[in-house]
């Protein structure tokens, strides 16, 4: 059935499958950090040599984005919309590029960490899509 709860997690990962940033918005989905991390290298695993953009694992759909030497992604329920997922994918990326000048690799995300948790607070709530124009993002969360 229709939700607004889109989103049920976001990821950034390191080229090694590390994570820099992650934020579960189900809190059954997976509870504890083992589990959690588990589905990361799951995920990892199932895409870092991939062309693909998206991705079917353990009853959900994952898009992703890969820039320099991190990942990105988007993860939600097998009936989501994928476009819906990648449509925040997409803003999550070009935000983020906006406030870092386009160097999106992991050595710039991990100095400006409070921004790209401001961004990704600034597009997803608790699940819920609020934003998913980049410039407007970047304006909200005033950051350059």
């Amino acid at each position: 059935e229709p939700s607004l709860y889109t989103v049920k997690a976001v990821l950034i990962l390191d080229n090694d499958g590390n994570r820099l940033l992650s934020k579960y918005y189900d809190p059954q989905l997976y509870p504890s950090i083992k589990e959690q991390r588990n589905f990361e290298k799951n995920v990892f695993n199932k895409s870092h040599k991939a062309d693909n953009e998206i991705a079917f694992l353990e009853g959900m759909t994952i898009v992703y984005k890969s820039s320099i030497d991190v990942f990105f992604y988007v993860v939600g329920s097998t009936q989501e919309n994928e476009l819906m997922l990648m449509m925040v994918l997409n803003c999550l990326f070009e935000s983020l590029s906006q406030i870092l000048r386009k160097n999106v690799e992991k050595r710039f995300l991990l100095d400006n960490m409070d921004g790209v948790f401001l961004v990704v607070d600034e597009i997803i709530d608790g699940g819920v899509i609020l934003e998913s124009d980049p410039q407007q993002v970047v304006q909200k969360v005033n950051y350059r």
